[in-house]
């Protein structure tokens, strides 16, 4: 145990990556009350929207105006999604505090998800990069497929290092690598995790993995065992990914902050608070929390 990091920052995810996969756009003024929750709940990294075309992804349609409905807690990090320069042209005006750029290692993946290449994804990204920067802002990247895609199958680590390369070279600041359907298994997020950090120091490398097989905790320990101390996890299980059948949402923030604080690991989060935000945003959307650590402790508080 003594190996593992003392401390372990989450960045909530939910509000992106979750609810931009919900059939019905959820209403701007909670999708602000669910960032509110959050950060009372003592998150201080939060993947707020995307900046994308509404065609695509009609749920972040209003992502200006939640950024603007945002109340802003100092020290909190307020994230958003800009795949190209037109997305971080929109954004800038609404200060947030980093963007992420997405890209796949796999080729299939990419042509299905963003319509190009993984070169030519690369190629859209160096100037909304270098644009960034210019403008004070870190840039966080992911790295979708990193072990299985739904149309190519197992991903190779060799194809995960060529991108992550790739985004080292046009400056992107931090690498996150994802498990997008969920099919990872220790060993090979593992060897997934060595070739970024090959590349990216220990404390910019993160962990993104959904829960598709029920591997993401154990997924997540695994990379604790390497020294990572930086996940995605999505409030209540939000999410799932459009391009990946059966896919189910990131890890639950709730049940990686149970995990953790029974290792001793702090996160500076209170999940008592937490399991409030995911009961909100779950009641919003009509069905209760995947997590089983907030579905267990509101049974526990109702008996």
């Amino acid at each position: 145990m003594s190996a593992l990091p003392t401390q372990v920052t989450l960045v909530d995810v939910g509000p992106r990556d979750g609810l931009q996969n919900e059939k019905q756009p959820v209403a701007t003024e909670h999708k602000a009350q669910l960032v509110e929750m959050l950060q009372q709940a003592g998150l201080r990294n939060i993947e707020v929207t995307s900046f994308v075309s509404p065609k695509w992804v009609p749920q972040m349609g209003d992502n200006e105006a939640v950024m603007a409905a945002i109340t802003r807690h100092p020290g909190v990090r307020y994230s958003v999604l800009t795949p190209n320069m037109k997305g971080l042209e929109a954004a800038l005006p609404t200060k947030p505090a980093e963007i992420v750029v997405f890209g796949a290692a796999s080729e299939a993946f990419s042509q299905k998800n963003i319509n190009c290449s993984v070169a030519e994804s690369i190629e859209r990204f160096a100037p909304v990069v270098a644009a960034a920067h210019a403008a004070g802002l870190k840039v966080r990247g992911a790295l979708s497929c990193a072990v299985g895609c739904p149309y190519e199958g197992d991903i190779h680590p060799d194809k995960v290092e060529r991108v992550v390369q790739l985004m080292k070279d046009i400056g992107v600041d931090h690498m996150g690598v994802a498990d997008t359907i969920g099919v990872g298994t220790p060993r090979r997020i593992q060897a997934a995790m060595e070739r970024a950090l090959k590349h990216y120091p220990l404390h910019e490398v993160s962990g993104h993995f959904h829960d598709t097989y029920g591997q993401a905790l154990s997924n997540i320990y695994a990379c604790l065992e390497m020294g990572i101390h930086h996940f995605d996890a999505s409030v209540a299980g939000l999410g799932g990914c459009p391009y990946a059948k059966g896919a189910t949402g990131n890890v639950a923030t709730e049940d990686v902050v149970f995990m953790l604080n029974g290792l001793g690991i702090d996160t500076g989060i209170d999940i008592d608070k937490l399991v409030d935000a995911g009961a909100f945003i779950s009641n919003v959307l009509g069905r209760p929390p995947v997590s089983r650590v907030g579905r267990a402790l509101l049974a526990k508080r109702a008996s």
